[in-house]
C-alpha cells in the first residue's frame, strides 16, 4: 500500500515519520516545500503537486489546517476521477457539517471518506501515542484500523462521519479551558506570594489534577513559549470552530468566550507560533494588557 500524506505540519511530520519507520511507502506533499526536508531525509518521496501525490496513492491522509485548505488541496487541484477507487482519511480539526459536505463530495468522486482526528500534540504524535477517534462505517473502521494505529494504539469507532469531529471539538474546548482555569490559578497564587509547591503538591493530591497542569507550570514559570506543542494560532482556530457549532445547538458559551479573549489577547501579544501557554502573562498582567 502506498499513502499520500497532505500536510505535513508540526503534527504531519512527526506522523509521517511514524508511518516510514513502519516501512509504508509514504508520498508527502506540503504547501510550504521547505518543511518537507526532514521527510525527504527520512525516506518519503516528495511532490510539488498534491494530485502528484493522490494519483499515486491508494490511501490520502489529511492533516491540514481547515476546510478551505482541504478543498484546495484535495477537490480543487485535481479532478473527480483522480479520487475513484481512493481512500481518504480526514485527521484533520474541523466542523462536523465541514466533515459531511467533504465526505459527500468525496463519494460523489468515486473515492470514500472517513474522519479520523487526534487528541495529543507533538510528543505523542511522535511516540504514536494519540488518541485517535474515528468517524466512520464499522467496516470502514476494520479495514483502516491497522494503519490508524501507527499514531495511536487503540484507535476509537465514534460513530458515523460528523460524530468524532464534534467530539474532537468538545475535547479542545476543555484544553483550552482548563490551561486558562490553571493559569489563573497560578498567577492569582503567585500574588497573594503562597509557594507554587506547597500550591502544586495539594492539586496534584486532589480530585482536581489534570496531568497537563504539571506541562503548563514549566513552561509558565520558565516563560518558555516557543516550540510549541499546539501554538495559539492553533488553538484559536478549534476554539472558534466549537463556539460556532455550540452556538447552533443554544448552548450559554459565556466562559468560552472569555477563554476565547485570552487566547486572542496572547496572540496579539506574542509570536503566533508560540505555545497556548503564553496566556499565563496575559492572565499575570491583565491589568496592564487592558489598560485598567
Amino acid at each position: 500500500m502506498k499513502v499520500a500524506f497532505l500536510g505535513t505540519g508540526l503534527m504531519g511530520l512527526p506522523m509521517v515519520k511514524r508511518l516510514l519507520a513502519a516501512n509504508i511507502n509514504v508520498i508527502a506533499y506540503n504547501r510550504t516545500p521547505e518543511k518537507m526536508t526532514p521527510l525527504q531525509a527520512a525516506g518519503a518521496e516528495i511532490v510539488t503537486q498534491p494530485r502528484q501525490a493522490i494519483s499515486a496513492a491508494d490511501c490520502i491522509i489529511l492533516m491540514l489546517s481547515n476546510r478551505a485548505a482541504i478543498y484546495q488541496v484535495l477537490l480543487t487541484d485535481t479532478s473527480s476521477h483522480t479520487l475513484s477507487g481512493r481512500s481518504i482519511i480526514q485527521m484533520g480539526t474541523i466542523t462536523p457539517i465541514e466533515s459531511q459536505e467533504i465526505r459527500d463530495a468525496v463519494v460523489a468522486a468515486g473515492g470514500e471518506y472517513i474522519e479520523a482526528p487526534v487528541l495529543g500534540s507533538i510528543p505523542e504524535a511522535e511516540i504514536g501515542k494519540l488518541i485517535v477517534m474515528v468517524g466512520a462505517e464499522p467496516e470502514q473502521y476494520q479495514r483502516h484500523r491497522k494503519l490508524l494505529q501507527n499514531f495511536g494504539s487503540e484507535p476509537l469507532l465514534i460513530g458515523p462521519v460528523g460524530v468524532a469531529s464534534a467530539l474532537t471539538l468538545a475535547l479542545n474546548q476543555l484544553i483550552a479551558s482548563l490551561a486558562t482555569s490553571f493559569a489563573l490559578s497560578l498567577a492569582f497564587v503567585q500574588l497573594q506570594e503562597i509557594d507554587v509547591n506547597i500550591f502544586m503538591r495539594i492539586l496534584r493530591d486532589s480530585k482536581l489534577y489534570a496531568p497537563a497542569f504539571d506541562q503548563h507550570l514549566v513552561r509558565m514559570l520558565e516563560g518558555n513559549y516557543r516550540q510549541a506543542n499546539l501554538p495559539i494560532k492553533q488553538l484559536i482556530k478549534e476554539t472558534d470552530l466549537f463556539i460556532s457549532e455550540a452556538k447552533s445547538l443554544g448552548l450559554n458559551l459565556s466562559s468560552i468566550e472569555g477563554v476565547r479573549q485570552v487566547l486572542q489577547s496572547a496572540f496579539k501579544m506574542s509570536y503566533p507560533d508560540d505555545d497556548f501557554t503564553s496566556i499565563f502573562p496575559v492572565i499575570r498582567e491583565w491589568g496592564e494588557i487592558s489598560g485598567e
